[in-house]
């Protein structure tokens, strides 16, 4: 039982870093990484996935 807690555990937390947008940064990382470049702060790439967004709205009422 003990297994399945923690896999439904590991499974909530993969939807939630998913969701949020918390994995993008460890991607934006291993990224870097693989290409040989150094990577910005983690303040400038959320300024700069903000200004993305802002920029190209999906889908907004108003």
């Amino acid at each position: 039982m003990t297994t399945a807690v923690a896999r439904a555990w590991q499974g909530v937390r993969w939807y939630l870093r998913e969701f949020t947008g918390e994995a993008r940064w460890d991607d934006y990382l291993a990224h870097c990484e693989q290409h040989g470049h150094t990577p910005m702060s983690r303040r400038e790439f959320e300024r700069r996935r903000a200004d993305a967004a802002e920029a190209n709205p999906v889908s907004r009422c108003c």
